[in-house]
Order: C-alpha cells, then sequence, then structure tokens
C-alpha cells in the first residue's frame, strides 16, 4: 500500500520558516520524482516545487528565492523548506510522488498569520 504522510504543517507569523517533510513507503521511491503542491479554498492547485530523482528541481514562480525542496533517498523522505513567509503562502500542502503514476498524500495545513 502506497503512503504519502505530510508533516510539519502548523501556524507561523509572517517572516517566519517552515519545513514540511513528507515520507513516503511502497513505492520504489528513488525513482519518482517527488512535489509538493498547494490549494487554497476556491482557487486551482498550484505547484510549488518538484525534485527528479537525479536532483533536479523546479520551483513556482511564487515561491522561487524563498523555498528549497530536497530529498533523503535512504529514509524516502522528500523535504520542503519555507522561509520568508507570507500570508499568501497559507494553504492545504500535498505531496506528490510522480512516476508512470501519480501518489498523493493527504495534505498538511499552512497558515501564516500574525
Amino acid at each position: 500500500q502506497v503512503q504519502l504522510v505530510e508533516s510539519g504543517g502548523g501556524l507561523v507569523q509572517p517572516g517566519g520558516s517552515l519545513r514540511l517533510s513528507c515520507a513516503a513507503s511502497g513505492i520504489p521511491f528513488s525513482i519518482y520524482t517527488m512535489g509538493w503542491y498547494r490549494r487554497v479554498p476556491g482557487k486551482q492547485r498550484e505547484l510549488v516545487a518538484t525534485i527528479e530523482p537525479a536532483g533536479s528541481t523546479d520551483f513556482g514562480d511564487s515561491v522561487k528565492g524563498r523555498f528549497t525542496i530536497s530529498r533523503d533517498n535512504a529514509k524516502n523522505t522528500v523535504y520542503l523548506q519555507m522561509n520568508s513567509l507570507t500570508p499568501e503562502d497559507s494553504a492545504v500542502y500535498y505531496c506528490n510522488a510522480r512516476a508512470y503514476i501519480n501518489f498523493w498524500g493527504q495534505g498538511t495545513q499552512v497558515t501564516i498569520s500574525s
């Protein structure tokens, strides 16, 4: 059974940082492109960041320069380091694993508010 379990979400003040983690099981993690997406109610899902098996990364325009993505293949885990957070970053963040098939996590809420 495939599982993607996100953790690390929460409430942070503007300008703060958060680190999200996504632990994968049931898939050959090292061959999957891992990613983070986010969704705000009433809006389309938005790309946050992806990291390919070889380590190449891609970021959504709104997070470039503030967020970084990394992976630890030994731990089957992908991380999203989020810095300089603004209220516009508030969303449910979803972990994605993509190869010949897509898998999604349940999501973790991130709220940026003073």
